[in-house]
């Protein structure tokens, strides 16, 4: 069993940065992939970044050289760190954990992400 809980999420001026903080309580290292996904309003929900147990990232093009997915293994956290934000980064941001690939995993609440002059 696993609990993510997010936080970070606001409003930033566009170049911005900002980090958002994923905790995880439960089974966390045992968690295959951790990733974080955005929704905006009327799109569909896609991969922002996520992380294997062992390390390796995968970022969604749209991110890329901006993004910066990563964990504490002793805090259970795990993070997004987002630099020169843009307004088309504007989305619902959601963590999400998997055992195996293929399926939904975990979900947490998602936190609002704003990025406005």
């Amino acid at each position: 069993q696993v609990q993510l809980v997010e936080s970070g999420g606001g409003l930033v001026q566009p170049g911005g940065s900002l980090r958002l903080s994923c905790a995880a309580s439960g089974s966390i290292f045992n968690i295959l992939i951790m990733g974080w996904y955005r929704q905006a309003p009327g799109k569909q929900r896609d991969l922002v970044a996520n992380m294997y147990s062992g390390g390796s990232t995968n970022y969604a093009d749209s991110v890329k050289g901006r993004f910066t997915i990563s964990r504490d293994n002793a805090k259970n956290m795990v993070y997004l760190q987002m630099n020169s934000l843009k307004p088309e980064d504007t989305a619902v941001y959601y963590c999400n954990a998997k055992q195996v690939p293929g399926i939904n995993g975990v979900w947490g609440q998602g936190t609002q992400v704003t990025v406005s002059s």
